[in-house]
Order: C-alpha cells, then sequence, then structure tokens
C-alpha cells in the first residue's frame, strides 16, 4: 500500500513524484503530519453526540483556498510527523474518550498511511464509524482504495465554475474533479443510514460554504446535488464563511456573507424539494470557530 507513494498520484495533481525524496503540490512527504487530535463539537448533529467527533487535522493540502481558515497547517504544513504505529493508536484513543467517530480532516494525501493505520486499529478493537472529511478534490481511485475501510464520506463541493475554483483555490476542473468522486463515494457508502440515537452510521453529506458574490453558483451546485441523489445524501449548507488568510486581496470575498444571500440558497432548496439538508443559524461567522492547533493529541 505504502509503495504508492513512490509515484504519488493520489489527487487530481497527479504529481508522480517519489514522496520518500520529495514532496509534491500537496507538501506532503512520505511521513503523516497531524496538527491536532480533538473531540469537536462542531460538525454536523449527526455525527457529534455529548463528547463530539474524533477529529484528527492532517497538515499540507492539495487546494491553495485564499481563504482557507487552516491556512497554518494547510499552506504551511504545521504539525507534527507520526508513524503510522502512532496513527493507529491515537484511533484508538479517540475511541477510548468516547468519540462519535473517527473524524479524518483533509486526509487525501495521506490515504495509503490511513489504510494501514486502521488495518492495526481495527484489528485491536476500533469499532466507532470513520468519516472521511474532505476537500472534494480527489481521484476517483484514491476513493476506490477506501472502499470496507470508511463508512461515511463528508467531501466539500465548493465550486460550480472552473474559473471561480482556478482563482480562488488553483484547482482546474474543480466540479468536474469533485462530482466523479462524490458520484464514487455514495456508489461505495449508499443511501444514509442512522442508529437509535440519531448518529450516522454510513451514508454521504456533502457540505458547500457559500461564498459572498457567488450566490447564483451556489443555487447551481444544490441543484446539481440534488438532482443527481435527491433525498438519499445529506446537504450542508454553510453561512460560516470568514475573510481570512488572502480573502483580502479579493475586494469581492473581503466581507461576509449576507442573510440574503444565504437564506436565499436555503429557499431555493426548499424550492426543489430537498429535505436532508443542514442549515446554520446564529453567529456562526467567526474566528472562535477556527481550530487552535495546539498539537494536543498527538503524543499523548
Amino acid at each position: 500500500m505504502l509503495n504508492t507513494l513512490k509515484k504519488c498520484q493520489l489527487c487530481p495533481r497527479m504529481c508522480g513524484i517519489d514522496r520518500f525524496s520529495e514532496v509534491g503540490f500537496c507538501g506532503a512527504s512520505d511521513k503523516v503530519k497531524v496538527a491536532l487530535v480533538s473531540l469537536h463539537q462542531w460538525e454536523e448533529p449527526c455525527l457529534t453526540e455529548a463528547k463530539g467527533a474524533g477529529t484528527i487535522f492532517f497538515s499540507n493540502c492539495n487546494l491553495r483556498c485564499c481563504f482557507c481558515q487552516n491556512h497554518q497547517i494547510s499552506q504551511n504544513g504545521y504539525g507534527v510527523e507520526v508513524a503510522v504505529d502512532r496513527l493507529a493508536e491515537i484511533f484508538l484513543e479517540q475511541q477510548e474518550r468516547g468519540a462519535t467517530n473517527i473524524d479524518l480532516v483533509t486526509p487525501t494525501h495521506y490515504v495509503p498511511q490511513i489504510i494501514t493505520a486502521l488495518e492495526k486499529a481495527k484489528s485491536k478493537g476500533l469499532t466507532i464509524p470513520i468519516v472521511y472529511n474532505s476537500n472534494g478534490y480527489e481521484n476517483v481511485e484514491t476513493i476506490e482504495m477506501l472502499e470496507g475501510y470508511v463508512d461515511i464520506f463528508l467531501p466539500d463541493m465548493k465550486y460550480f465554475n472552473d474559473d471561480t475554483a482556478v482563482k480562488y483555490s488553483s484547482a482546474p476542473k474543480y466540479f468536474d474533479t469533485a462530482s466523479k468522486a462524490i458520484a464514487k463515494m455514495f456508489n461505495l457508502v449508499g443511501e444514509v443510514k442512522f442508529d437509535s440515537n440519531g448518529l450516522m452510521k454510513r451514508g454521504l453529506i456533502v457540505r458547500h460554504l457559500i461564498l459572498p458574490n457567488h450566490r447564483r453558483e451556489s443555487l447551481k451546485i444544490v441543484e446539481w446535488l440534488y438532482k443527481t441523489f435527491g433525498d438519499a445524501i445529506y446537504i450542508s449548507l454553510m453561512n460560516q464563511y470568514t475573510p481570512m488568510f488572502n480573502a483580502v486581496k479579493y475586494k469581492e470575498l473581503n466581507r461576509r456573507l449576507t442573510t440574503f444571500e444565504y437564506d436565499s440558497v436555503v429557499n431555493y432548496a426548499l424550492e426543489l424539494g430537498v429535505k436532508n439538508c443542514y442549515i446554520q443559524v446564529g453567529k456562526t461567522a467567526s474566528k472562535e470557530f477556527v481550530p487552535n492547533f495546539t498539537l494536543d493529541g498527538i503524543n499523548d
């Protein structure tokens, strides 16, 4: 499994580099790097309960989002290198802490190591659901590798228009790529399933962060998701956009979302007939909701 890193083609960048001796676009080597292990209360309600989702925030990323709230780890690579055996231990420790699930945040560039760690952890009693929490810019072949390992896929669908994706995230053919990957995710896990407590056991939730001045693009994304999957998945419409990192360089992004912009997307989803949809209410557009990457839980 780890041999795939010798000619890495895990993400759509298809760098083809030997990660044992160099790094590609994402900045990751053959070593897993982690910035925070935590019990996280701010995921969708079906992914959390009293103690929260068992998040593992991985360092580095295959996108270059100008507004990334986690830029400290995604762009600057902040974190600690973790051996595969230690990663397996972290999974088990999260379960022991009472985590609802193992929430793998930005995991794409570490898929081979994660699969190896999951095999080790499951052989030692890991039973809680595995959540693959990604930016959506995925290769179908990499998603296929996760069959039997991931229970819940939690991808973003960031952009509908290619020029927007290139401008803000340096991600050519984002919609075409993400739509194929998300279809494969659905193919692997099927219709959403819940336990008796209302927690998701299996399925697909697609997140969409609505950007200021891009409301019409959001409408197209909601329409595509509903026409493609109906109510077999959940859609999560997010109003928490906060201008951070390099967003100040783009006048159209250098403000928070208006109530009209967000409500118009939610209302359009209702008009289409969407039933399975999470929405955000209250003041969610705040830096207070950005994780503090303290390196906690990594070397415990």
